[in-house]
């Protein structure tokens, strides 16, 4: 009786080990799943605002929060919209009923979001407003919300036959180093219009901020803080005129 059960564990082990899957498939289906889920989001909420998506993933199911400008329109009249697209990703991606669960929140400042600002410039490039005017417009909302930087790059055939690339920047941005993966947000959408397709990039540099709501609550290394000297009152002060005196 011991060697069967000794020999249906480690049938059991066996089989436990041939199903679960390798961390480097997990990191894989992960990233593939996520690509997908914000794809797709991007293009049914791409008019309410969204602003991106979070996944995360509990023991008892997975909570996908669902970043938007427009909130009320995401969760639909009696939360009717937010309902659809919860049966849609559980039949897109085969996850049983009541595994996923999707929220919405909202975006706090819309200004600093590179997503919603590459969204409205689409908007108002496809709306027939010129690009030179429609850019600064994007960029002067940026840099008005508290960012530190901007840039918006546009490409394509913006005037004529011929594609060119257009480039507007105002305030600080940093290219290079680990502070990019904090402080630089950025966002890319394509238009197609008449002439052609137009490419579009936004980038925003956030602002240092010690509560992490509008920024990063860790400073730029190469920042240089300079402190007013302190009083020091136990400091002796000189006597001029004392030598003249003795």
């Amino acid at each position: 009786d011991e060697l069967a059960l000794l020999a249906f564990r480690a049938s059991h082990v066996d089989t436990m080990v041939a199903t679960a899957i390798s961390k480097k498939r997990k990191f894989v289906a992960d990233g593939v799943f996520f690509a997908e889920l914000n794809e797709m989001l991007v293009r049914e909420l791409a008019e309410d605002g969204y602003s991106g998506v979070e996944v995360r993933q509990t023991p008892m199911r997975t909570e996908i929060i669902i970043r938007a400008t427009r909130t009320a329109n995401v969760l639909g009249e009696k939360g009717r919209r937010i309902r659809e697209l919860t049966t849609l990703v559980q039949r897109r991606f085969q996850m049983a009923e009541g595994s996923v669960e999707l929220y919405a929140e909202r975006v706090n400042n819309r200004g600093l979001c590179a997503i919603a600002q590459c969204e409205s410039l689409r908007y108002k490039l496809l709306g027939g407003l010129a690009v030179r005017r429609a850019c600064y417009g994007v960029l002067r909302y940026i840099m008005e919300a508290g960012a530190k930087g901007a840039e918006v790059v546009v490409s394509g055939k913006l005037r004529g036959q011929r594609a060119k690339a257009m480039k507007f920047k105002d305030g600080y941005m940093i290219s290079s180093g680990n502070p990019v993966r904090e402080y630089i947000v950025s966002c890319t959408r394509h238009a197609l219009l008449r002439q052609g397709t137009i490419g579009m990039r936004v980038k925003i540099m956030l602002d240092h901020d010690p509560k992490g709501r509008n920024g990063p609550s860790t400073p730029i290394p190469d920042t240089v803080v300079i402190h007013t000297p302190k009083d020091d009152e136990d400091m002796a002060k000189p006597y001029v005129g004392k030598e003249m005196e003795m």
